[in-house]
């Protein structure tokens, strides 16, 4: 598995300067996450994800370009070779694609919630995985598909309920 950051941050001292929700973005849980979503939903283990992590003003942009939304959301997934959930016969193989979180974004959502901005950005990177395999909310049928594979997968990891979902 090849799980890729790309932080605003270069060291423990520039992380220091930054909000608490920048600190929250715990890189080893979320590429043990990973490892286990790849594991749970038969993806290879040379396949590769990687994840952003951004301010509001660049999750903004980001939002108005790819979707012609205003304002900054909590997570985008910008999926690569269109991977689907593969077998232990056949693991899917490839370029799953970026997850792209946005702290502050998950902070707010976190505190509304009343769960840690830890266990959002958890949440976050297993709904994105999803959207990157394919998965969707917009009908009933799909939403409860995909949030049923969401909350099994966090709640395996977390080794307790997972958090209550949250949209932006």
């Amino acid at each position: 598995m090849s799980v890729s950051f790309d932080l605003p941050w270069d060291t423990a001292g520039e992380l220091a300067q930054l909000p608490a929700c920048y600190r929250a973005v715990d890189t080893e849980q979320l590429e043990a996450l990973v490892a286990l979503a790849f594991t749970r939903w038969h993806l290879h283990p040379d396949t590769e994800v990687s994840i952003a992590v951004v301010d509001e003003e660049q999750m903004a942009e980001l939002h108005v370009q790819w979707l012609g939304l205003p304002g900054a959301t909590d997570v985008m997934s910008f999926p690569m070779d269109e991977l689907r959930e593969g077998t232990a016969e056949e693991p899917s193989l490839g370029v799953l694609g970026d997850v792209v979180l946005c702290p502050p974004v998950a902070e707010r959502q976190a505190q509304a919630a009343g769960h840690s901005t830890q266990d959002e950005l958890c949440l976050l990177t297993a709904h994105s995985l999803l959207h990157l395999l394919g998965h969707d909310h917009s009908e009933e049928d799909e939403r409860t598909r995909m949030f049923t594979a969401q909350r099994a997968l966090l709640e395996e990891f977390l080794g307790r309920d997972a958090p209550v979902e949250t949209m932006a």
